[in-house]
């Protein structure tokens, strides 16, 4: 299936670090671009700065999704794209996680994603990509992120089925992985030049990510040049999820 020359993305968590640096690379190559999200503020913001319509909506439930698919169609069309960039880090032990901070990595991570791939099945009968977020941890075992990598393994494991059961329907769906990136939500991760720096050597290549590192591979598997491309798992992690070179 040939997809739209017209691309038409809506992006779930767009006001992210990372969200924010794929919007603004989708804008400028001329995607119609919509943004959802649960924080007002940064969302309007972005939304004035590039011109695009958004939606404030908690993105971890399923009617929260579909409301946020509908808004999108009403503003931009029908969707060739969605990529879902809602996301928390959790880093505790699994015996000092309390079960409210579990139920809200799955609801943010896993659940999000889920009603992602659901609510796309049924909005983009055409096909198109959707392209969701998992993270290193969930490739490589790394201490304190138990409830994380359960998440976002859980991510890796859908989006290979869902790329099973839709591929008829030429709807294509894939997966990147990132390593530590420098964002708002990392920032306690990275608040002192020792803690950046004990991250930093985690990563083969010896730095955590910036935005721009990871933004790339979402807005190439949201357009026709990766038509041939679903069921994958894409690390752009400086290493972290497969690499030790030292």
């Amino acid at each position: 299936m040939t997809e739209s020359t017209t691309p038409a993305v809506l992006l779930l968590g767009g006001a992210g670090g990372i969200g924010a640096a794929v919007a603004r690379r989708l804008v400028a190559a001329g995607t119609r671009v919509f943004l959802a999200g649960r924080s007002e503020a940064p969302l309007s913001a972005l939304g004035a700065e590039l011109g695009v319509g958004t939606h404030v909506a908690d993105l971890t439930t399923f009617d929260a999704v579909d409301g946020a698919f509908a808004a999108a169609q009403a503003a931009i069309g029908p969707l060739t794209g969605v990529a879902n960039l809602v996301g928390s880090i959790v880093l505790k032990p699994a015996h000092l996680t309390r079960e409210d901070e579990y139920h809200a990595t799955i609801a943010q991570n896993l659940t999000t994603a889920f009603a992602t791939v659901r609510a796309a099945a049924r909005a983009m009968p055409n096909g198109g990509s959707v392209v969701l977020t998992a993270t290193a941890a969930a490739r490589h075992g790394l201490a304190n992120h138990e409830a994380i990598a359960a998440a976002k393994g859980g991510v890796i494991a859908l989006a290979r089925s869902a790329a099973a059961t839709y591929a008829s329907k030429g709807l294509r769906v894939n997966v990147v992985a990132p390593g530590l990136v420098r964002t708002p939500m990392a920032a306690r991760i990275t608040a002192t030049p020792a803690a950046e720096q004990a991250s930093a050597s985690m990563h083969a290549l010896g730095r955590i990510g910036e935005p721009e590192d990871v933004a790339p591979a979402y807005v190439w598997l949201l357009g026709s040049d990766a038509s041939w491309v679903t069921g994958q798992e894409i690390g752009v992690d400086g290493g972290l999820g497969t690499v030790r070179s030292r």
